[in-house]
């Protein structure tokens, strides 16, 4: 028995022997084992553009774009993208210095199968992130150039926003039927030109008045029913001369240079030798009415106060339509006025070659008073840019395939409605009150277009975006409300927001009602028209 003992330590021991030949592997702890790859210095790591989830592909990157900043503090950038700008899908509201996007459901994650920390279970309780990713590390926006600092309560925002199902429901609601589009734009063609050839006939000074179709209808951005249209009467002006009567270079005064004798426009020369636009709008008013009456058209408020626009309406309530002719000097024989020349940035956005077509158009001139205080300035031209307007929201894409039907579809029309449908609707349910009648949709396309400048490629307005680049869209426009400031896109110097034009009281009163609405998740889109 002692024998067998001996035999078995013997055995025991050879078995033992390789292992303690080598040197002791030290201890690993629990927090090692569960250390996730290196991920650079900072706060956010260089590698996390490459974590995706399963299945989901790289975005094409364009190698003409210029790399992202780093964080001030020396960290990588949150991903490893050349964009020009952040997309409105990437880039949230700035608050202390730190960038939070809203759409945070469409954020990439920062690594796979990350377990999350008892601080991210919280947060996704109060529906501060989603369920299913983590919120991407803040980092500062790679727009040097804009700091959205309007929607400071839009922090409690839900990170789902809206939701883009949601969205896209709103969006269905506001589109126009075929059958109701036809059938008033019949009705809208065989009024004006029953009323252009009468015009023509009747007034020897409008005997050349063309039709040129503006506003949201012709822009194919028009929401909820075809009810507006906007038509102008243009007409060939003579070489004129422009003269600026205010600081905000949108107003002029109009003189004809080399006045031939016997021209059409004498009579309505001021003895200043400057044309009066108030004498030519009230002879144009005098023969639609005369007109409008005869066919029974029913002329409704034909003139507004301060307007350049001569309203009729067609038709009974609820199928009403209202149609809005405007009187416009077209002129072609000289450049744009100089308070144009740091306006229509579009060069990133559509190119140099796009702006420089523009650039050779007409300008148009509308009868349109300017405002001295609470002085209204008659005979006074206001610039319209109305034509360019319609071509660029119906040519809106950074790239020429954009939206059609081989091409990839973006949100940026759609931002634009959804933006009109909800000032309409904190209008509806305001009754107007509180200075709401003083924001309108010409504010928003405005907004539009300089959100399209500040994010100028397609792919960040991707339409799978759409609730991120609406928010980040609001953002701005909420940050224009809160400065007090939305520059004309083609007059940079014309302050839309400015004091002069829109309160203080008005302003805050339409930024707190908008807050609301996005951190309540937009229950004004309940409301239909």
């Amino acid at each position: 028995m002692g024998d067998q003992c001996a035999a078995a330590r013997r055995a025991r021991g050879s078995r033992k022997a390789p292992s303690q030949s080598s040197a002791p592997e030290p201890p690993r702890s629990h927090s090692a084992a569960a250390k996730p790859p290196a991920r650079g210095g900072g706060r956010a790591g260089a590698g996390r553009g490459d974590a995706r989830p399963p299945g989901e592909h790289a975005k094409a990157i364009n190698p003409r774009d210029s790399p992202s900043p780093t964080d001030p503090k020396g960290a990588t950038p949150a991903r490893s993208r050349t964009e020009k700008g952040p997309a409105p899908s990437e880039m949230g509201s700035v608050h202390n210095g730190k960038g939070s996007a809203p759409g945070e459901s469409n954020a990439v994650p920062s690594r796979k199968g990350a377990v999350p920390t008892r601080k991210d279970s919280a947060r996704r309780e109060k529906g501060a992130v989603p369920k299913t990713k983590e919120s991407p590390a803040r980092g500062p926006p790679a727009v040097a150039s804009y700091c959205c600092t309007g929607a400071e309560s839009s922090v409690g925002v839900k990170s789902g926003g809206v939701g883009a199902r949601r969205l896209r429901d709103v969006l269905k609601t506001l589109s126009l039927g075929r059958q109701d589009t036809s059938e008033a734009s019949e009705n809208v063609n065989q009024l004006i030109r029953t009323l252009v050839s009468a015009i023509r006939a009747r007034e020897s000074s409008f005997s050349s008045i063309d039709i040129l179709g503006t506003g949201s209808y012709y822009e194919h951005v028009k929401i909820s029913a075809p009810n507006e249209f906007d038509i102008m009467f243009t007409m060939p002006a003579p070489r004129v001369e422009l003269e600026q009567c205010d600081g905000s270079g949108a107003f002029y005064y109009v003189r004809l240079k080399r006045n031939p004798q016997g021209n059409d426009l004498d009579k309505f020369l001021q003895e200043d030798g400057t044309l009066a636009a108030c004498k030519m709008l009230f002879a144009l008013r005098n023969i639609i009415k005369e007109i409008s009456n005869h066919k029974h058209t029913g002329p409704d408020s034909l003139h507004r106060a301060g307007s350049p626009a001569i309203t009729l309406r067609i038709g009974n309530p609820p199928m009403e339509i209202s149609v809005d002719i405007i009187l416009a000097l077209e002129v072609r024989s000289q450049s744009w006025p100089a308070s144009t020349q740091e306006g229509l940035k579009i060069e990133k956005w559509l190119g140099s070659k796009v702006k420089q077509e523009y650039k050779w158009k007409p300008i148009y001139l509308v009868p349109k008073h300017a405002k001295d205080g609470r002085v209204l300035k008659e005979d006074t031209w206001r610039l319209s840019f109305s034509h360019i307007e319609k071509e660029m929201i119906k040519n809106h894409g950074n790239t020429k395939t954009c939206c059609e039907s081989k091409g990839v579809k973006c949100c940026r029309k759609s931002c634009l409605k959804l933006l009109k449908h909800l000032l309409d609707q904190l209008k509806t349910k305001d009754g107007n009150r509180r200075g709401l009648d003083k924001f309108c949709s010409y504010h928003a396309k405005t907004a539009f277009f300089q959100a399209c400048v500040l994010w100028p490629d397609d792919k960040q307005w991707l339409f799978t975006d759409l609730e991120s680049c609406f928010q980040n869209f609001l953002d701005y426009f909420l940050d224009c409300l809160n400065n007090a400031y939305l520059p004309h896109f083609f007059i940079p110097t014309h302050n839309l927001f400015s004091r002069q034009l829109i309160d203080k009281a008005s302003s805050d009163f339409l930024s707190k009602e908008i807050k609301y609405e996005i951190n309540n998740r937009f229950p004004i889109f309940e409301l239909q028209n």
